[in-house]
């Protein structure tokens, strides 16, 4: 029952830090156009590949040892994830050319915003940290990448 609830708070605490350093970063920049806000995106994208990257070096020997990029999305879908968030990412789509689409359906950082479509154009600033998490951990995976997310719908993300 303790690791449920710990699990509960943890998830909670990453939210509120998360919804925190957007705030903080779109408060505080001087520019509030489009240079201003791609320079918070950059910020925070940066910030999670720094996290993404402290997480993949933390990763048992066994996981840095896969051999195909699929198994390396495979694993970020299903443990990454769980760890991250504490559920499985609801789809990976692949064209077999090296591009990857992962879909996450309710994703957590986006489901308080689902209340209306007006939310929308503001979901690239929760993204961003989460593109930078991605694109870490690959890269200590030893896979080179571009990590982009779209939404179409709230709570759901590509």
């Amino acid at each position: 029952r303790w690791t449920v609830v710990g699990r509960m708070a943890d998830a909670a605490l990453f939210e509120f830090l998360h919804m925190e350093m957007v705030a903080e970063l779109w408060s505080h920049h001087s520019d509030p156009g489009p240079g201003g806000q791609k320079m918070s995106l950059s910020v925070l994208e940066g910030m999670g590949f720094r996290v993404g990257q402290a997480l993949g070096e933390r990763l048992p020997q066994e996981t840095l040892a896969f051999r195909e990029e699929l198994d390396v999305l495979k694993f970020l879908c299903k443990d990454l994830w769980v760890a991250v968030f504490q559920k499985q990412m609801d789809s990976l789509r692949t064209n077999h050319q090296g591009t990857y689409v992962l879909q996450d359906n309710s994703f957590p950082l986006l489901i308080r915003m689902a209340s209306g479509p007006q939310y929308l154009e503001e979901a690239p600033k929760f993204l961003a940290f989460t593109c930078g998490l991605l694109r870490g951990t690959l890269s200590t995976l030893g896979i080179k990448s571009l990590v982009t997310a779209s939404v179409a719908s709230l709570p759901t993300c590509e």
